[in-house]
């Protein structure tokens, strides 16, 4: 008999013998809240008209992966060996392409995917993709992100240099950013949004054209509405591009022909 999974599978019975259906993993944990919430996000991407037209998936949420700003900012432990390990508890279940719903996690991307050497899409790029395209000629975008996304360089590092940004102070992160992201990872979503709409507005009033919810918490607080100006979801994003990638996956599978027995 084969022994359960230790780490939760969402998974359609047969996918890998349909041309196809490769199935997807999940690196997620990142918070468990904001892993549940690209899985919704990823169905509501899907042009599926019934169970079957879903796209297979494989989850690993995994919450004890180290803290990964604290790692960043030399205060932790290094997450990459959790995330390694959770990625092959996916490969190993059958996953075709790895995303990770956490944006500072990121940043052990490169070595992530060298040790894999499975596809990945990278949260960032598929972020940047729309911001680009949704901001106004012209406008800078603002970004709201974890204090290591931000000191990175993590966004600034994979745009075009024309693209101009405007970020959180100090002070406004210690305030408002990083408190409401705890607040959320805690399930006080009402305090969460009450910060991170402070620091919204901040960013609005130094001119930013868009904001870009740049962790995977912010969005399961704040909106355009309480932003008060157009808001980029990093998660949507990339949920949205992992659901594009799948579906070319499978217009690119051969047909398989009914064949008498």
């Amino acid at each position: 008999m084969r022994a359960a999974l230790p780490f939760s599978t969402l998974d359609s019975p047969g996918a890998e013998a349909q041309p196809g259906l490769a199935p997807i993993g999940i690196l997620g944990g990142m918070g468990p809240l904001a892993t549940v919430d690209f899985m919704r996000k990823i169905l509501a991407a899907t042009p599926a008209r019934c169970d079957q037209e879903h796209l297979p998936l494989l989850v690993s949420s995994i919450p004890q992966i180290p803290d990964r700003t604290a790692a960043f900012l030399g205060e932790g432990t290094s997450p990459l060996p959790a995330l390694v390990s959770s990625a092959r508890r996916l490969a190993d279940a059958g996953a075709r392409l790895l995303v990770m719903p956490c944006n500072t996690a990121h940043l052990w991307f490169e070595p992530l995917q060298a040790t894999l050497g499975l596809p990945m899409l990278h949260l960032v790029d598929a972020a940047l993709g729309e911001a680009v395209s949704q901001t106004p000629a012209g406008a800078a975008i603002g970004l709201l992100a974890t204090r290591a996304t931000q000191a990175s360089g993590l966004y600034v590092q994979r745009a075009d240099a024309s693209v101009r940004w405007l970020m959180p102070t100090p002070d406004e992160l210690a305030r408002w950013v990083m408190p409401g992201i705890q607040a959320i990872k805690a399930g006080d979503l009402a305090q969460g949004a009450t910060c991170l709409r402070q620091a919204a507005q901040a960013l609005a009033d130094r001119g930013a054209g868009s904001l870009v919810l740049g962790c995977t918490e912010i969005p399961l607080a704040l909106d355009a509405e309480r932003a008060g100006l157009p808001v980029i979801d990093a998660t949507a994003a990339l949920a949205r591009a992992t659901v594009a990638w799948a579906l070319a996956q499978r217009a690119a599978a051969p047909v398989r022909a009914n064949v008498p027995a």
